[in-house]
């Protein structure tokens, strides 16, 4: 009889100390499973960005093809039309040194086709300096920017004063009294000349932080497997 409940003693103290066991291993798989899950995806997000800006790259060292409609964003692009310099306005707050400036934003008509608003370049907010306004036809080389929309932390525009703080052509156009506008816009890119407005050199690159977010997604998920088996060598029997 003494055998049996030696037996019986033996059995419940190893099932009590397999019970918190069972119940970490039950809450940590479907938080693992999810650190598995955002591992995996930011491995293929990062698979996606570098082939973004791999075409990125092609297309800033490729020339600038004609504009298509609809265009393909963020491409590179040549367009033909006049500037409506009249209707003019500037985007933005930029400081290069000890200025002040904004980007340049100006109409460009086109024959037969809706306006675009384009990017021209930084100018001073200064205006004794002097800014290039070409007349008649002219052609821009530049990248297709798909238009931002504003949110909550948006700057408020200034219609009355054609100050603006978000590129969003529609709203923009409307502002600068025109009855239709492409629904994106043309950020100029240029040579360094010294001249004004100063356009952009190079076409925008995004982020790319997704190798770091997958090492530490997949980091934790290796932590919490570390953290269970060190908890079950503690519970484990002498």
């Amino acid at each position: 009889m003494a055998e049996v409940a030696a037996a019986s003693d033996a059995s419940h103290i190893h099932g009590t100390m397999r019970r918190p066991l069972l119940i970490a291993v039950l809450a940590a798989v479907p938080v693992l499973l999810l650190l598995l899950f955002l591992g995996t995806w930011q491995v293929e997000r990062l698979g996606w960005k570098n082939d973004l800006i791999a075409r990125i790259a092609a297309s800033e060292a490729a020339p600038a093809a004609p504009l298509a409609e609809p265009p393909e964003m963020l491409a590179k692009v040549r367009v033909s039309g006049r500037f409506d310099h009249a209707r003019e306005g500037l985007l933005g707050l930029e400081v290069r040194g000890p200025v002040l400036g904004a980007r340049l934003v100006t109409p460009l008509l086109r024959e037969g086709a809706a306006p675009i608003l384009v990017d021209r370049g930084w100018v001073p907010l200064e205006r004794q300096h002097a800014v290039a306004r070409p007349e008649g036809e002219v052609t821009v080389e530049g990248w297709v920017h798909p238009g931002d929309r504003p949110n909550l932390f948006s700057a408020t525009d200034d219609p009355a004063g054609r100050r603006f703080y978000t590129f969003d052509p529609p709203a923009i156009g409307a502002a600068l009294g025109l009855a239709e506008v492409a629904p994106f816009g043309l950020v100029a890119l240029g040579p360094a000349g010294g001249s004004l407005p100063d356009p952009s050199r190079t076409l925008p690159r995004p982020t790319n932080n997704h190798l770091g977010y997958a090492i530490t997604w997949y980091g934790l998920a290796l932590s919490l497997l570390g953290v269970l088996a060190a908890f079950a060598l503690r519970r484990k029997p002498a």
